[in-house]
């Protein structure tokens, strides 16, 4: 399964709907701790996260990940945002993310995104 974690239901709902046309199963949450509530029940193979979120961020959302998944399957975690920022790119991937991509370039890389998935 993907989950997509953002807080603006547009494009939640796009990137959701983009998703399960590629013929995925795609789950959507509107923050950080919903989120990880779920991924302790339910298996999810890749998540694309938002950065810039109320509340919890993307980044202090994937670091309770890694922390969360310690004795299980981490899943693949990319992180979607506007802010083409080197040092939150950075951040990103000390934390643990596999990819870092703006959102005006998703939809391009989302079926190379997914093909790896399946890979899994």
């Amino acid at each position: 399964m993907v989950a997509v974690v953002d807080d603006n239901p547009r494009i939640r709902q796009l990137i959701e709907d983009e998703i399960h046309d590629e013929g995925h199963n795609v789950k959507g949450f509107s923050s950080g701790e919903a989120f990880l509530n779920a991924a302790r029940q339910e298996s999810i193979d890749l998540v694309l996260m938002d950065l810039m979120m109320p509340g919890m961020d993307g980044l202090e959302c994937l670091k309770r990940l890694q922390h969360q998944s310690q004795h299980g399957a981490t899943p693949r975690v990319v992180i979607v945002t506007a802010l083409n920022d080197s040092g939150k790119r950075q951040a990103a991937f000390q934390a643990g993310a596999e990819n870092y991509v703006l959102k005006p370039d998703l939809f391009e890389q989302l079926p190379s995104l997914l093909t790896r998935s399946d890979q899994h």
